[in-house]
């Protein structure tokens, strides 16, 4: 459990289900970046977003096996074609192979070849369903708890609402008090849909959703053999069991609140609490390194936790565990077992008509579970050193315009400012790859199985995060892998964090001007810095401590100004039929507005520097100033498939991309100047937002 806040938003979805393509592609472009390229019958200050995505829309409607399509998925497709050549060549090799190639070689093997797979998946399979049957007592729950978590990923992985994990997560994690010591925590978790208001919603929409859950959950026991009458029995005790988990957990919005989850706890306190788990038993299996305290976010979830197991039959679990087992290993296994967990969770959910192609699916698999490994091939043929120098400047700078932004707040007291700038001193920057690389030398990986390759990968790195417990700090880690097209900003840590996937077109081009730079990669870095003093980020110090530094008067104003946003940004939204809740997004929303003046700040001081202005114009016509705005709109080009859209609304932190654009560029004055927009129009607010 970390406060770990990122600027893209949906990413897997973005980097998935792409159609089928030569692993030698073209390093994408940047786009959108003049005169002829937007929409010159749309007012840029009525709709700016259109303005500069409407005529890509037009020419790249969603291919038929996306949830989404922007200018960022030539970036993903590229990404994902540099890992298949590294993964191919090195199980292409015969001798002299390194263990890193050997090792993500044989993974390769074992994912691409589906006949092995539907062959191996199966007799592993079966064992598992064996060992479930085989529990005689709710006593043997935590057991069987204990051996999912170390061989189905997820445990480990918190998220804004929960853990993916059956019944709980478990992982280390700083203490929020003391941010040099490393704890064991405990989250809410157990449930399978995106977030508790799926199982709890009343509306039409939410009901038909879950009908078709409980058809997707039959449909998968009955191809665990499971004939259908008791698939279907088995089916509605997992969506009463799940639904009750749901039901005890703490909303997504009052999770915004480190506060919230700052439970510390004994393990003498935690087995009062929860008396029916065998606490001590879990612990022991996971080899969880002794602790005096643990961190429970939820306590009021694990008191439910044991009232379901005192209270639901032992059959109604072992329903529970076999669904879990077949749900999280559905990706792993044989082809009808893929199949039916695309129909729901692919085209119910998230509307996509078809899946990706295989090879697609195994290079992603193979960046989550040893990212660290394939990253290093990636890196060399993606990230050169020359990128990483000016991105380092761009991040050098834009810190500076923050520091500039703080001094010039008129609302805030010299007390907290200079809280605010040692704060700002201290964060770490971690640019494209770690300084080392991780040590993957005991993970054993072979040709034969892949379901077992990743029970076995799954193991290597929840024993690696559960061996942090009692250790010190490491600042310098990373919980991104090289390739991926996000970035984060840790408020434990206080570090900035871009992987070298984020760091390419259409985001950064070094051979692109600054101003475009500046608008799409800057407002990303200037987004991870506000982070830091975003609603929940400035509720930690620099040192990584959840402590309030602030004046009563300047939190009071601080407040004031946050409401501004979360109010402004909680409206209806049409295309996707439910009203967003600016208090969910306010976190994002206050970054995007941050990141967007901290950047635009930053270039204003380098063409001072060059001795021009946010006036000059190029040979296009754009000015510096409308060339960096449209580099920010572009980014954010995207097409959502409805039920993305809907599920995005309901249970993500971050705002439409629309609406990420046209909020920010309304609030601010410098946007009206470079479009010449007048007062009274769309994008000109006389009560604009401002926090930083």
């Amino acid at each position: 459990m970390r406060y770990l806040c990122s600027v893209v938003t949906l990413l897997l979805l973005m980097c998935a289900m792409l159609p089928a393509q030569t692993a030698t592609v073209e390093l994408p472009k940047l786009q959108h970046l003049s005169a002829d390229q937007v929409n010159p019958q749309i007012d840029p200050c009525s709709d700016f977003y259109q303005y500069t995505c409407s005529k890509f829309f037009a020419a790249n409607p969603i291919p038929a096996d996306r949830a989404t399509w922007g200018v960022i998925g030539p970036l993903s497709q590229w990404n994902e074609a540099q890992l298949r050549i590294a993964l191919e060549a090195a199980a292409a090799k015969k001798q002299g192979r390194t263990a890193i190639e050997q090792k993500i070689g044989d993974f390769w093997s074992s994912c691409t070849d589906e006949d092995k797979v539907d062959a191996s998946s199966g007799k592993t399979l079966k064992l598992e369903l064996q060992r479930i049957d085989a529990i005689k007592s709710k006593s043997q729950l935590a057991e069987q708890i204990a051996h999912l978590h170390m061989t189905l990923p997820g445990a480990w992985q918190g998220a804004d609402a929960s853990t993916p994990a059956p019944l709980f997560g478990f992982s280390a994690s700083q203490d929020l008090d003391d941010a040099t010591k490393v704890v064991g925590a405990f989250d809410q978790g157990g449930f399978s849909l995106p977030t508790r208001d799926f199982y709890l919603a009343k509306d039409e929409k939410s009901s038909e959703i879950r009908n078709k859950f409980l058809a997707h959950i039959t449909n998968m026991l009955k191809l665990t053999g499971e004939p259908e009458a008791q698939a279907a029995k088995d089916a509605a005790a997992v969506l009463d069991l799940e639904t009750a988990l749901a039901t005890a957990s703490m909303d997504i919005v009052k999770r915004r609140d480190p506060k919230n989850l700052n439970n510390k706890r004994t393990l003498a306190e935690i087995e009062r609490a929860t008396p029916s788990f065998d606490w001590k038993r879990y612990l022991a299996l996971v080899h969880a390194p002794a602790g005096s305290t643990y961190l429970v976010s939820s306590p009021d979830f694990f008191r439910s936790l044991n009232e379901l197991i005192e209270k639901r039959p032992l059959e109604q679990w072992k329903s529970y565990l076999r669904w879990q087992l077949v749900h999280q290993s559905a990706p792993y296994l044989a082809r009808p077992f893929i199949a039916e967990n695309f129909a729901f969770f692919g085209k119910a959910l998230f509307g996509v008509p078809q899946q990706a192609p295989r090879w697609r699916r195994c290079a992603r698999n193979a960046d989550s579970l040893m990212g660290e490994a394939v990253g290093q091939a990636y890196v060399a043929a993606a990230f050169p050193g020359q990128s990483k120098e000016r991105v380092t400047r761009m991040v050098k700078n834009i810190e500076a315009a923050m520091e500039q932004d703080i001094n010039g707040l008129e609302w805030m007291s010299p007390a907290t400012r200079e809280q605010a700038k040692a704060k700002l001193h201290l964060i770490l920057d971690k640019i494209g790859y770690p300084d080392h690389w991780r040590d993957y030398s005991s993970l054993e990986i072979s040709a034969d199985s892949y379901l077992e390759n990743v029970h076995r990968a799954t193991a290597f790195e929840f024993n690696r995060q559960l061996q942090k417990i009692g250790k010190p700090v490491d600042r310098y880690e990373w919980g991104m892998t090289p390739p991926t097209i996000d970035a984060y900003y840790d408020a434990q840590t206080n570090t900035i964090n871009f992987p070298a996937g984020i760091l390419q077109p259409p985001l950064f081009d070094r051979d692109q001007p600054d101003a475009a730079n500046y608008g799409a990669e800057g407002s990303v870095i200037g987004h991870e810095i506000t982070h830091g003093f975003d609603d929940q980020g400035r509720k930690f110090d620099g040192a990584g401590n959840l402590r309030d530094w602030w004046t009563a008067e300047d939190g009071r104003q601080y407040d004031e100004r946050g409401k501004c946003i979360s109010d402004q940004y909680t409206q209806e939204i049409p295309e996707a039929g439910v009203k967003q809740n600016g208090l969910l997004t306010q976190g994002e929303d206050t970054a995007d507005n941050g990141g967007m003046r901290l950047a635009l700040m930053a270039l204003e001081n380098s063409l001072k520097a060059e001795g021009k202005t946010l006036e000059n114009k190029g040979a296009d016509g754009l000015t510096e100033a409308q060339r960096f705005f449209l580099g920010f709109g572009n980014v954010w080009c995207t097409q959502y498939r409805p039920e993305v859209m809907r599920t995005q609304v309901l249970s993500n932190p971050h705002s439409l991309p629309r609406y990420r654009v046209n909020n920010t560029v309304a609030n601010m004055p410098e946007f009206a100047r470079a479009f010449g927009c007048k007062k009274g129009q769309p994008l000109v607010r006389e009560n604009a937002c401002r926090v930083w």
